[in-house]
């Protein structure tokens, strides 16, 4: 590794060694040496970690994310195939019924394609590319206590590793520290206003279970299952079969307040069979469980918008989940962190890191990739009881409204398929909804029949112990 004290080049320090804070490290190394300060020891194989709790619970990344992924780190989506994890094919490869109670039908046309793992390995391969890199620098067993400056500059951080405290120099520090980040609270601390703020909460319970993949669904691919809870009619009920690497499927359930499921290992497939359509909890069925439940109540969409402060520091950003957070059925955390990422380097590869307004321009950058992610999580939460204190407006019931159509119709036509997955996907803006390949089939048709029940094939059932006519079609 070079001696920065030679190199001549700007520092960066990173808070936080998740996924959001690997991106932004590995964007960084092209214009900075990076340090990265990470309060857990890490581990040096495939595992999970205290500092990143929802772990256990299903992850997926969006196309989206996965071109984010290989742009930021050429080949690291193969790494993860390798590995074990799959590249799944949106619809194809899946079996979903949308928030309205459509099911989707498995077409094959479409380009759009998940990634699929545990946490776990995604964690893993990501730490093996970025932290190997000669201008990256760890520093674990170490936590961020604040940065130091004023409200016009942030000059380092202050840190403390095991009794000792001490101040990291550098031109930039990038707050990558998720959810719980204390970003808001250190910029005050600095001088500067309190950032204006805002929380949609459904009150989602998420309950998770490891389960060895019954039958002889270990010997094929067996599609993504999924049943997502309908806003209108509370309260919601929900849940996602995920299969992954190592013959295992990780069963997530979700229900809104007054629909919680438990910790009570007994009472979870009974759970399942209760959701609307019985599909997951039938597959699960004889699928043998590898450990016990794990809860998660920390699902509300939190978003703060740094890029509104009128004053901003030179030399501070903050990027991923500490910017907004979200619900996370909709799986797409992880393609915001690998955009916010691609968002800063895109800005450095033109204004250089100490430039003056150079932190404003990459907090305003980072802040974009999250409006997408945003308005899609919030136009479903917000209208469950209690969720906010602001309920929906005529226009975003409007716009709701219409997003049910699309949905709809994506369901049974490739190619309003095709401009839906661009928007969930994050991969276009939700103008895309109001194209032509939308539009003209929502409008026109041919319109096929939905379907009544969820699109498994008989050798998906046959194999899965739940033998049922095939309704692919």
């Amino acid at each position: 590794m070079p001696d920065r004290a030679t190199t001549g080049r700007p520092t960066a320090v990173v808070i936080g060694a998740s996924a959001a804070g690997l991106f932004a490290a590995a964007a960084l190394t092209e214009f900075a040496d990076v340090t990265v300060v990470e309060r857990d020891v890490l581990p040096d194989r495939v595992e999970s970690r205290r500092g990143v709790p929802q772990a256990r619970h299903a992850h997926l990344v969006w196309s989206g994310g996965v071109r984010a992924f290989d742009e930021l780190l050429p080949g690291v989506v193969g790494d993860v195939v390798a590995n074990g994890g799959r590249l799944v094919h949106i619809m194809g490869d899946m079996v979903s019924r949308a928030p309205n109670e459509v099911w989707f039908r498995r077409f094959l046309s479409t380009r759009h394609r998940n990634l699929v793992s545990s946490r776990d390995l995604l964690d893993f391969v990501l730490r093996d590319r970025v932290l190997a890199h000669e201008r990256v620098t760890l520093r674990q067993g170490t936590t961020a206590l604040g940065p130091t400056g004023d409200a016009g500059r942030v000059t380092g951080l202050r840190v403390r590793a095991g009794g000792d405290e001490l101040t990291l120099a550098a031109d930039l520090v990038v707050d990558a520290s998720g959810r719980g980040s204390r970003s808001p609270q250190w910029l005050q601390a600095l001088g500067l206003p309190r950032v204006p703020e805002r929380k949609v909460d459904a009150g989602v319970t998420y309950a998770t279970r490891l389960h060895r993949a019954p039958g002889s669904t270990a010997g094929i691919d067996f599609p993504l299952v999924n049943v997502q809870a309908n806003p209108a009619k509370a309260p919601g009920r929900g849940g996602i079969i995920l299969p992954i690497e190592g013959d295992r499927w990780i069963v997530t359930l979700a229900g809104t307040r007054g629909a919680e499921p438990t910790g009570d290992p007994d009472a979870f497939v009974d759970f399942a069979l209760g959701l609307d359509d019985p599909v997951i909890g039938t597959l699960l069925k004889d699928a043998e469980p590898l450990e016990d439940v794990a809860i998660s109540r920390s699902t509300a969409n939190h978003r703060r918008y740094y890029e509104k402060m009128k004053h901003w520091p030179e030399g501070f950003v903050v990027v991923g989940d500490a910017v907004a957070a979200y619900n996370p059925v909709y799986g797409h955390g992880l393609t915001v962190a690998a955009q916010c990422a691609l968002a800063l380097r895109d800005v450095l590869r033109t204004t250089a890191v100490t430039a003056p307004g150079t932190a404003r321009r990459l907090q305003r950058a980072a802040s974009r990739p999250v409006a997408g992610a945003w308005d899609l999580a919030v136009g479903q939460d917000a209208f469950y009881p209690g969720a906010t204190d602001t309920p929906p407006t005529a226009v975003e019931r409007l716009l709701a409204r219409f997003v049910d159509r699309a949905v709809a119709t994506g369901a049974r036509n490739p190619r309003a398929l095709g401009a839906l997955l661009d928007v969930m996907s994050l991969e276009k803006p939700a103008t895309r909804l109001f194209s032509a390949d939308m539009l003209l089939p929502m409008l026109l048709g041919p319109k096929r029949h939905h379907l009544q029940q969820p699109p498994l094939t008989a050798a998906e059932r046959g194999a899965a112990g739940a033998v049922r006519r095939d309704v692919r079609a």
